[in-house]
């Protein structure tokens, strides 16, 4: 039987990997991660839509990890640039994805899953270093090595445009 891990925030974008995983996966869980986000009322979405699904949802509370981003900052303008790095827009939250995954393929690991399903796109890269093919490809290869065992990384959504 084929599983797959979503990370699913409840947004357009998991959500449609989500569906999109169901079409592809004869057995589908997700994941989501409470980091302090200003919207909330995704995580209370994918839950909603997991419980309708009939689907796992587990919810990783990550608060206090991140900072410096106005996803978590309700002082910050979404719209100013990073205080750290200006090249970045202030919605940039370091390291979110890379630990995202980690968490995703260690859980999935201890379940017998090797494939995550996130939606990361390579148009966003400008604003998010993170999303781009070459760091998911990176992560794929390193949680690979570090659990010895074979992770695939699927990015449904990676040459779409919004």
């Amino acid at each position: 039987m084929s599983s797959a891990t979503v990370m699913l925030s409840g947004g357009q974008d998991s959500t449609t990997c989500l569906y999109w995983a169901l079409t592809k996966f004869s057995h589908v869980e997700a994941i989501g991660f409470d980091y302090g986000q200003k919207h909330l009322v995704e995580l209370e979405a994918a839950q909603k839509i997991c419980h309708n699904l009939s689907i796992c949802y587990t919810i990783i509370d990550l608060k206090d990890v991140f900072a410096n981003s106005s996803l978590v900052d309700s002082q910050q303008d979404i719209s100013a640039q990073h205080t750290i790095n200006p090249d970045l827009p202030s919605s940039f939250t370091a390291g979110r994805n890379a630990v995202f995954l980690s968490v995703t393929a260690g859980l999935a690991y201890n379940k017998s899953i090797n494939d995550i399903v996130t939606g990361v796109c390579q148009t966003d890269h400008s604003g998010y270093p993170d999303c781009r093919r070459i760091f998911i490809d990176s992560m794929e290869k390193s949680l690979s090595l570090a659990l010895d065992s074979e992770i695939k990384i699927h990015t449904p959504l990676m040459y779409l445009t919004k």
